[in-house]
């Protein structure tokens, strides 16, 4: 029979870029007892993201977190919306190029991660943010 169950994690990041949220992810569900079925991430916010990213060389996310600063850089004079200061529309672009929701299949308990795969919060914004994961899983 198909179960389902849903939670919010919370996670600070304490400036801008990749922070690696498997371990909490991880953590929540090992409490489900679901062996089976596809596990939904959602970040619930408009400047930050998600990301199933290399998780063994710090280089990999300093060359990512970089090339996102080259691709939608914090210049005032190329954007309107500055509302919450210069980082506000790149941080907007940054989530639109990346995304907002995850699907993680399940299996044995686990998540299906291949072995240099970590899942990761992309904090868009230089201040410190307190951010939420919905989490909802279904399975068997």
């Amino acid at each position: 029979m198909l179960r389902q169950c849903s939670s919010t994690i919370a996670v600070t990041a304490p400036r801008q870029g990749l922070f690696e949220v498997t371990s909490s992810i991880s953590a929540w569900l090992d409490e489900q007892d679901i062996e089976s079925g596809l596990l939904t991430l959602f970040c619930r916010h408009t400047s930050a993201s998600l990301l199933i990213q290399e998780n063994a060389a710090d280089a990999a996310r300093r060359d990512l977190e970089a090339w996102f600063a080259r691709i939608a850089p914090e210049d005032r004079a190329f954007y309107t919306h500055n509302d919450e200061g210069p980082d506000d529309m790149p941080a907007h672009i940054r989530a639109a190029l990346t995304s907002t929701q995850l699907s993680v299949p399940v299996a044995d308990g686990r998540m299906a991660l291949g072995t240099w795969q970590g899942i990761y919060l992309f904090e868009h914004r230089r201040e410190p943010s307190r951010r939420e994961i919905a989490l909802h899983m279904i399975g068997e």
